[in-house]
């Protein structure tokens, strides 16, 4: 039963390599599309040769030097940017998120960010909330080639048992409780929990909650937006639970960033 698992874990930690590297690569053809060989060679200390090779598919980059491409290339060509340039918000504080929720290419490259800051860790299901954050976690769970469960805020017909934890939006008052089939997450998976956007850190509270009722282990937590550090602390993560976000927002600063040429 050990060597099963070792063997499962190694097979694991192989594939989230080999992702990694293989979205280093997508990073570097976007890179591409902006700089030339030449110019990417002075930017990576690597030569034009070698660039041409990982861009035609001809080798991939080996996982040290994938970590430092992906260093190098996320400065300058990172979604954080093209996030800031597509987040509008409103006068009072509130934001229009179409131009990147609907964007596939763009959460194609968040997908990609995932891997890169989840590199080594084992994670076997995603989790989501409806309805925002599917398909961010979509195109996450594609990547990592894991499967996807989405926490819903009515039971469905056919599901004999769920699981449900409920919570209190802080701004409006309201109370959601969400629902997810009871076998959907099982005691050994390592789930990485998925949204759109962490505002009041609530939602992915009770995404975490269903983890624990499950028995299963949180392997982090990913946003493509969040709005103050607050809404972070109040989701109470253990110590060992990294929590990446491509964009972060304070909130007493969104009225005046959005009159700012940055969003």
């Amino acid at each position: 039963m050990f060597d099963d698992l070792v063997d499962e874990f190694k097979s694991s930690t192989h594939m989230e390599d080999l992702k990694f590297r293989l979205a280093t690569v997508e990073l570097l053809r976007t890179a591409k599309k902006y700089y030339t060989y030449r110019e990417l060679s002075a930017k990576t200390n690597l030569p034009v040769t070698v660039l041409s090779r990982y861009v035609k598919g001809h080798v991939l980059p080996n996982k040290e030097r994938a970590r430092d491409l992906w260093c190098t290339l996320s400065k300058i060509v990172g979604i954080e940017n093209e996030f800031k340039k597509r987040v509008r918000f409103d006068e009072n504080g509130y934001f229009d998120n179409t131009f990147i929720a609907g964007d596939i290419i763009l959460l194609r490259q968040a997908a990609n960010y995932a891997i890169a800051k989840f590199a080594g860790k084992r994670i076997t299901k995603v989790l989501t909330a409806a309805v925002d954050g599917i398909p961010l976690a979509t195109m996450v769970a594609n990547a990592l080639g894991v499967n996807l469960v989405i926490a819903k805020t009515m039971k469905e017909a056919g599901v004999s048992s769920f699981l449900e934890e409920t919570c209190v939006l802080s701004e409006s008052g309201y109370t959601l409780t969400f629902y997810i089939p009871r076998d959907s997450i099982k005691k050994r998976d390592s789930v990485l929990i998925v949204d759109e956007v962490i505002k009041g850190g609530e939602v992915q509270k009770a995404l975490l909650n269903l983890v624990y009722k499950a028995k299963a282990e949180v392997a982090g937590v990913f946003a493509m937006i969040s709005i103050g550090d607050s809404s972070i602390r109040k989701m109470k993560l253990p110590p060992d639970c990294p929590v990446e976000v491509v964009l972060r927002i304070e909130q007493h600063n969104a009225k005046r960033e959005q009159s700012s040429s940055i969003i």
